[in-house]
């Protein structure tokens, strides 16, 4: 019995000797989570009480009339990144990015644009709506105003640009 007893009490020591988590450090670690809110930032993105905004989302999608051999693709993707760039550059179009299956939806659009009309006339400007190889559908969304920083945050990633 003396030989359970020993190692038993050595733990209980252990565990009772290991340093207690002070008030202060509960107290650091609640204000490294707690969220500080930035008036300035919350301005600059025009967010609203909850952090969020009004966008429009285009979903691209398959048109009626896709390329007809791999040179007029290439000349047609390539257009239609340059638009895509251009429009970024201008600060209308804030994140777009291809869907990485084969299907129907080919990609999407976040438009920094009060309406549907407006994000209407933008993508009226792609060579690949132009050409009926895409189509859009437009939708307003309601998202988080932090998307406004993408553009920015992506150009510090970006090693290549798209439409190279």
């Amino acid at each position: 019995m003396k030989k359970i007893i020993i190692p038993f009490l050595a733990i209980i020591v252990a565990f009772s000797c290991q340093p207690k988590q002070t008030e202060v450090a509960k107290d650091e670690a609640e204000a490294i989570v707690e969220p500080i809110i930035d008036s300035s930032l919350i301005k600059k993105l025009k967010a609203d009480e909850y952090g969020m905004r009004h966008y429009v989302v285009a979903f691209l999608k398959r048109g009626p009339n896709p390329p007809k051999d791999s040179i007029e693709a290439a000349k047609l993707q390539k257009a239609h990144l340059e638009n895509i760039m251009r429009l970024a550059d201008e600060g209308k179009l804030i994140l777009a990015g291809p869907f990485m299956d084969n299907d129907d939806v080919r990609g999407i659009y976040i438009f920094d644009v009060a309406t549907i009309e407006e994000a209407r006339k933008l993508t009226e400007t792609d060579p690949a709506i132009q050409a009926g190889s895409l189509i859009m559908e437009l939708k307003p969304w309601y998202g988080s105003a932090a998307i406004m920083l993408v553009p920015d945050v992506h150009k510090k990633l970006e090693k290549k640009n798209i439409a190279e």
